[in-house]
């Protein structure tokens, strides 16, 4: 398929730019993928959108501090954005600014080399190593770049789920961000049943389609990790035919890797899963889910939950009634 066929035209004032103060007051767009019906709701309400004995599946991983300034050895400003560690003092990284840069010079007076340039990816070693701790006192929120300004102390709580615990991400989960802790009771108390998996967002999720057919793009892998609890839960639901709600693609990828012919496989694993229309879903039967960007793997797996067509014309309706897209905007419910 065409990757222009998953294109839409977006306002530039409903990216948003920043979190509703309340999580739970964001818009919800309802759909219904059977029938192509829409209704207007509030994040707030979900619990009564959903049937008892629904599993509701969320992913905890948290994000680190992984956007850095450095200066190259020409004294040019590099920004880079740490995806993953590869060992102690070696971590996959995207960079921008000075393409040849060779050395960095980062704050502490820690430098990094680039060791290699495999596509998008610059592999940096680091001396002295680096850690989570470091990164908390001279890393930045990592934003993504339609979010036109600085991050600030805000940020570090609102782009970080209610429920994360893992570090691990380059960028949040963002269905999950409009789920608040008494949002959370109200769904166990409602009889749905919550549990989490962990994916760690790197390149996999957030990295554009730029091939002119969608068949022709490369997802890079990602880790993630399935519960014990998690799989007795999503078994005993798949086999006795009640829904599954992933919040998040994340957690789509995740369910739908890990399933086998025995239910869930619990345990670590890693995934290049790449969804697009055709695919047969096997474990999620609803979905809670920001908007996504035109040409984006993420509208690509969505269309293949919903269809393309009854996806796009959500989007149009969306965008005709002001709905604010992208990881700080509002969300859809796709029952």
């Amino acid at each position: 398929m065409e990757t222009s066929l998953f294109s839409f035209d977006l306002p530039p004032e409903l990216i948003a730019q920043e979190p509703e103060s309340d999580r739970e007051n964001a818009r919800l767009l309802v759909l219904d993928r059977a029938t192509g019906r829409t209704r207007d709701s509030r994040v707030r309400e979900v619990a009564g959108a959903l049937a008892p004995g629904t599993v509701v599946v969320l992913n905890d991983t948290r994000v680190r501090k992984a956007r850095l300034f450095a200066k190259s050895e020409k004294g040019r400003k590099v920004e880079v954005l740490l995806l993953a560690r590869r060992e102690a003092a070696v971590w996959e990284a995207l960079t921008g600014g000075e393409k040849n840069a060779r050395t960095l010079g980062f704050a502490d007076g820690v430098m990094g080399t680039i060791e290699s340039r495999e596509e998008d990816v610059r592999v940096i070693r680091f001396e002295p190593a680096i850690d989570d701790a470091w990164l908390e006192r001279n890393g930045h929120v990592p934003l993504p770049p339609y979010v036109r300004r600085p991050d600030t102390r805000a940020d570090e709580e609102r782009y970080q789920t209610v429920y994360s615990r893992a570090v691990g991400s380059a960028a949040a989960p963002t269905a999950g961000l409009h789920f608040t802790r008494r949002l959370l009771g109200e769904l166990q108390a409602a009889g749905i049943l919550v549990c989490h998996v962990t994916l760690h967002v790197g390149l996999g999720t957030f990295l554009p389609i730029r091939s002119a057919r969608i068949e022709d793009h490369r997802m890079h892998e990602e880790e993630f990790s399935v519960p014990r609890e998690t799989k007795e839960l999503v078994d005993t639901a798949v086999r006795e035919g009640r829904p599954v709600l992933a919040v998040g693609t994340t957690v789509v990828r995740t369910l739908e890797t890990a399933w086998t012919d025995d239910g869930l496989s619990a345990g670590e694993g890693r995934t290049r899963m790449y969804i697009t229309p055709g695919f047969r879903f096997k474990v999620v039967s609803q979905l809670f889910t920001n908007f996504h960007m035109p040409q984006s793997s993420l509208l690509v797996l969505v269309s293949a939950f919903a269809g393309r067509e009854l996806i796009l014309q959500t989007y149009r309706e969306a965008i005709r009634k002001r709905y604010r897209f992208f990881s700080y905007g509002d969300a859809m419910l796709i029952t």
